[in-house]
């Protein structure tokens, strides 16, 4: 029996497998890992890695906070922003990190402190799956979607 996996945003539904094996959330108490039948579960998540896998293929996202619903037959991540882990720009992530450093070590104003605390964050985070996804330490087969099976 596989699961249902929907990545959702605010902008857009990011993702979908109807026939997932695994999910992997970075849950706010830690990674937490989903296998179909799993107990219902709704919580909340933190920075991290989300993976997806079907057979030997895997799907990888940066997650940003939101929450998850867990049902037996379906998972349901509403995240507060997300990317992929194959769109996700080294230079633009390290040029971010480097803005948000920077306004963080010249002291700002507390509310644009903050946000710059969390884009150093997001950065960071960009920057570690970035440098994951070069090194070869992951899986390089993805989960296509019918329409980019077709485009490829």
């Amino acid at each position: 029996m596989p699961i249902h996996v929907e990545l959702v945003t605010q902008e857009r539904k990011l993702f979908e497998e109807k026939q997932a094996d695994m999910v992997i959330v970075p849950a706010i108490e830690g990674e937490m890992g989903i296998l179909p039948r799993h107990a219902p579960v709704l919580t909340t998540l933190g920075f991290g890695e989300m993976v997806v896998r079907k057979g030997n293929a895997e799907e990888r996202f940066a997650i940003y906070g939101g929450i998850v619903d867990v049902r037996p037959d379906k998972v349901v991540v509403l995240a507060d922003t997300a990317e992929s882990a194959y769109g996700i720009s080294a230079e633009k992530a390290e040029e971010a990190r480097a803005r948000a450093a920077k306004m963080m070590a010249e002291g700002t104003h507390p509310d644009h402190n903050r946000q710059a605390a969390l884009e150093l964050r997001r950065a960071e985070m960009a920057l570690k799956l970035s440098r994951k996804m070069a090194s070869g330490s992951t899986s390089k087969l993805r989960i296509l979607s019918e329409d980019e099976d077709a485009k490829s």
